[in-house]
């Protein structure tokens, strides 16, 4: 029995070797590749509203998703007793269709229009 597993033993290290070697270029000609920007990475010009609420003419979803997360948590604008909820500063507002309270599932739904198809 050892002799199988023997045997087995000697050709994965020499397997095992060869695809480390073989892995380490491929992971660093990966990481010499521009980022790939499409779905959500992809930055898109947005809205006046959106615009001066993040300070940049384009951005991606994910981006500005995190800056209205940024500006929730920095002005503890979550109702702490329910904390799927959210309660709109005027900031907020313009983006948010001038709503007083914002389910944080809702976030996504009411920024979607502040981003411009490009065409």
């Amino acid at each position: 029995m050892s002799r199988v597993f023997g045997g087995c033993r000697a050709l994965l290290g020499t397997a095992r070797a060869g695809t480390k070697a073989a892995a380490a270029p491929a992971a660093n000609a990966s990481a010499a590749k521009p980022k790939n920007t499409a779905g959500l990475l992809k930055p898109l010009p947005v809205s006046p509203a959106m615009r001066k609420f993040v300070g940049s003419p384009e951005i991606s979803r994910g981006e500005a998703v995190k800056k209205i997360w940024e500006h929730i948590k920095l002005n503890q604008l979550q109702n702490p007793t329910n904390k799927k909820e959210i309660h709109c500063d005027e900031k907020l507002k313009t983006i948010f269709d001038g709503r007083d309270k914002v389910g944080m599932l809702e976030i996504a739904r009411l920024i979607a229009p502040h981003f411009l198809k490009s065409s």
